[in-house]
This record gives C-alpha cells, sequence and structure tokens, in this order.
C-alpha cells in the first residue's frame, strides 16, 4: 500500500487527500497534519464579526476527509527529512512517506514597523483570531483600526461599523478593493463607506504604533503629508489586511526549490523532488495571460492546483494547471464587486497597452419592478485585441457574469469573441434582448481601435 503523507489542511490539502482517497480507497494510506484546531472557511470570517453567521459555521469539520478514510493529525510537522522520505511531528514521532504532497498554504504580512508585536495588534486568518477579535468586541472595544483595503480588510471595515465600532480603514492606493479594480471604477466604492460611517484613510500609510502593553497611539501619515493620531483603549485594536506570504519556513535549508512567492512547481504540480508535490498558496506560479510570475493566493487557485495534482498523482497526466486569472469577488455594504484579469494599472506595469470601456446592464428588464443597472470594465491589449481583464459592479450576485468573463480570458478570447457572444433575455433575470451589455461594451472597444 502507497503511503502519502500531507502535510496541510486547507483547500489545497483537502480537496488532493479526498480525491486521491476516494480513487484508490485501500490501495492508499492518507495522514494529514492539520496543525489548527478546524480548517477556517476564511472568507468568512468577516460576516461572522459582523454576526451574519454563527462563528461556529466557519469552522470546515475534520469529517470532510476523516469520512473518506484519510487519517487527520492535529498536530505540527516539524521537519521533513526528503531523503529518508520521513516527516517528523511536534512530539518528535517520525512518519514515513512514499510521496508526499506540501499545502502549507500562507501566513499573513506585517510590515516590519514599531509597535506591530503589542497585544491588541492582530491579523485575520484562522478561527483563533476571529475568537480573539470577537472577545474584544463583546469587552466593549469602541475603536478599530483596519489596515489594508483588499477584500478582506474592506469586509472587516464593514463589519466593524456595523457593529458599532469607529472604524478606521488605512489603504496606501487611492482606493478600496485596488487590486481588483481601477480607480475609474472605484469612486463609488470608496463613497459607500463613508456614507456608511468608516472614516476612510486613502494614500495613506501607518508608521507606527506606540505604547506599552497594547498600542495605544497609530500614528498615520495622510496624502497632504500631514500626521494623524488615533488614540486606543486596552480592547480597541489594529487588525493587518495588508496581504500573505507563502508558508515556507518549515523548508528553508532544504533541497527544495523556492522561489520568491513560494515552492516551485511544474504545471502538474511537481516540485524538483521525486515523490514531492505542492498546490495552494505555497507555491510560486505564473498569470495565464503573460506567463509571468504572479501572485496568486487565493483559495479558487488552490483547489484546482490541488485537482490537478490529484489527477497527475492518479495517472490523469494530460490534466495541467494553466496559470492564475485570479478571479474574485467583494462586497461594499450593498454593491457586489467582481474581477478577474489584470487591472489596467497592472496591465501597463506588465508592458501592455492597454484600451478599456465601461458598459451599463440591469438587472431585468428596465419595465420590470425591482431593476437595477450593473457595470461592467472590459480591458484589452491594443495589440493583440485579447481582452486581459474585467471588472463588475452591481447590486447583486455577479460572480457568475465575472466567471464567464473568466472563460474568454482564460481562452484566449478578443474583443470580437465578446462583440459575438450569445446571450439569453427573459423579463425577470436579463436586459432587454436589443441590449447583450457585453457585446455591446465590446463594441466600444473596437470602435475607440479603429479610432486610431
Amino acid at each position: 500500500m502507497k503511503k502519502v503523507v500531507v502535510i496541510g489542511g486547507g483547500p489545497a490539502g483537502i480537496r488532493f487527500s479526498r480525491q486521491i482517497k476516494v480513487a484508490l480507497k485501500d490501495k492508499v494510506d492518507v495522514t494529514m497534519f492539520m496543525p489548527e484546531k478546524n480548517s477556517a472557511i476564511y472568507c468568512a470570517i468577516p460576516y461572522a464579526i459582523e454576526g451574519l453567521i454563527e462563528p461556529e459555521k466557519v469552522a470546515k469539520s475534520d469529517s470532510l476527509v476523516t469520512e473518506v478514510g484519510v487519517n487527520l493529525h492535529h498536530k505540527k510537522v516539524t521537519s521533513v527529512d526528503f531523503g529518508n522520505r520521513k516527516v517528523y511531528d511536534d512530539e518528535g514521532k517520525a512518519y514515513e512517506y512514499d510521496e508526499l504532497f506540501i499545502a502549507t498554504g500562507s501566513i499573513n504580512f506585517v510590515p516590519p514597523i514599531e509597535g506591530v508585536d503589542l497585544a491588541n495588534v492582530m491579523t485575520v486568518k484562522f478561527i483563533e483570531d476571529m475568537e480573539k477579535i470577537l472577545e474584544r468586541i463583546e469587552n466593549g472595544a469602541k475603536k478599530a483600526v483596519v489596515v489594508g483595503a483588499g477584500a478582506i480588510g474592506n469586509e472587516l471595515a464593514t463589519a466593524f461599523v456595523r457593529r458599532g465600532l469607529e472604524t478606521y480603514l488605512v489603504e496606501m492606493k487611492d482606493r478600496v478593493l485596488p487590486n481588483m479594480v481601477d480607480s475609474d471604477f472605484a469612486d463609488d466604492l470608496n463613497e459607500e463607506h463613508i456614507k456608511n460611517g468608516v472614516k476612510l484613510l486613502l494614500e495613506a500609510k501607518l508608521e507606527r504604533l506606540e505604547g506599552n502593553k497594547w498600542a495605544e497611539k497609530v500614528y498615520i501619515r495622510l496624502k497632504d503629508g500631514s500626521e494623524k493620531v488615533i488614540e486606543l483603549s486596552e480592547v480597541d485594536f489594529v487588525v493587518f489586511a495588508v496581504g500573505v506570504r507563502a508558508n515556507v519556513e518549515l523548508f528553508k535549508d532544504s533541497p527544495l526549490m523556492i522561489g520568491r512567492d513560494g515552492i516551485i512547481v511544474d504545471s502538474r504540480m511537481r516540485t524538483n523532488l521525486p515523490g514531492v508535490w505542492a498546490a495552494g498558496d505555497v507555491c510560486q506560479y505564473y498569470s495565464l495571460i503573460d506567463g509571468a510570475p504572479l501572485g496568486g493566493k487565493l483559495a479558487t487557485n488552490a483547489v484546482p492546483m490541488a485537482k490537478v495534482a490529484a489527477f497527475n498523482f492518479l495517472g490523469v497526466h494530460e490534466i495541467t494547471y494553466k496559470g492564475f486569472l485570479n478571479a474574485a469577488a467583494s462586497v461594499v455594504y450593498e454593491t457586489r464587486v467582481a474581477a478577474v484579469g489584470f487591472t489596467e494599472e497592472v496591465a501597463k506595469m506588465r508592458g501592455y497597452d492597454p484600451v478599456s470601456a465601461v458598459g451599463e446592464g440591469h438587472t431585468k428588464f428596465p419595465i420590470m419592478p425591482g431593476v437595477q443597472k450593473v457595470k461592467v470594465k472590459l480591458i484589452a491589449d491594443r495589440n493583440t485585441k485579447r481582452i486581459i481583464g474585467a471588472q463588475f459592479k452591481g447590486p447583486y450576485a455577479i460572480a457568475e457574469w465575472n466567471n464567464t468573463m473568466s472563460v474568454f480570458i482564460q481562452n484566449k478570447g478578443t474583443i470580437y469573441d465578446v462583440f459575438d457572444f450569445n446571450y439569453t433575455a427573459q423579463p425577470h433575470q436579463s436586459d432587454f434582448p436589443g441590449v447583450g451589455w457585453l457585446s455591446d461594451t465590446a463594441a466600444q472597444l473596437i470602435k475607440k481601435l479603429r479610432a486610431k
């Protein structure tokens, strides 16, 4: 019987373990190490803090892997002997393996500034982090400072202000969700935060925190060069949500090839070592659009990577991982936001000459009750006419529109392909038949390019 050890119980570890165990049953022995008491649905944490869902619902059940026969250990792996194919847990016990799957995920990045080690300064990734924040709110916290206005920071700020806290959202860029949308698509999103009571500090930088046991003062450099000081009580808190980095500490000084952004893998998720696989946030990988290295630490990347690894482990070698598109979504109060591919800003940074157009449609026929508007921004490469990015916002779940554009980009679709898009029309579910708003937005791009 082949022995497989899986290090990590997040999305990639769960998917790989289940898939190979269900396929091979008693032909494989799968042992998983998960140091946390539960794997968490990370993106649901803000909603548990807000009170929309019960905190215990954020925890994934161990049965996800144990019900198919995976041996789960809530222990930490402290070392790996790649030469002798053994891992050691935090009690010094050795476990032999024939194949090793690394899914140690990522850890939150905290900038090296003064005061980040004070008691009321934290990050949010694990259930324990959520519990600490809820405890502070229940103990009378009045203020929260969120650093970073990406998806999690944006949603945490919403949760805190809805819980009645005086909430500051600090972002170095000129907009919220800067990795998802461009400035020209974000003005109303910024305004939504302000309208709902968040003290939004854009183009601002947290420089230091001062205090004895806890951060009593937060110093922020504002856009105009002035300094803002926020005073905190012992139960008030600061949350950093400025990104994550690959959790590769366990493998430093090992023969495993590690790049700037994680473990280096090929398109089948194989590392440079025989019998060692990796997938998810722990890996470095590439953009599907331009083939250059790109950050992509999302569960919606981790799971497909793990599926590719599992299929190849099972001998289905024609399945490979094509690269990151980083399709993502968030919510700014009642506005749903989604994006895929490059923003216009990033496209320029990566050497493209982008052209963009913004279109508008409706959630229903405009004559129907309850109709609302939806907006889209399409971004294309001026030279090849390929679609390289899309951004959406509207009042309802627009992730499926984003997924539609993901398919276009994944298949190297051009503005002409989107123009030819065949769509459905029905009074309760779409705009008028004469308004195919994705197609119409592509038509704008065609006109812009012809005008040149």
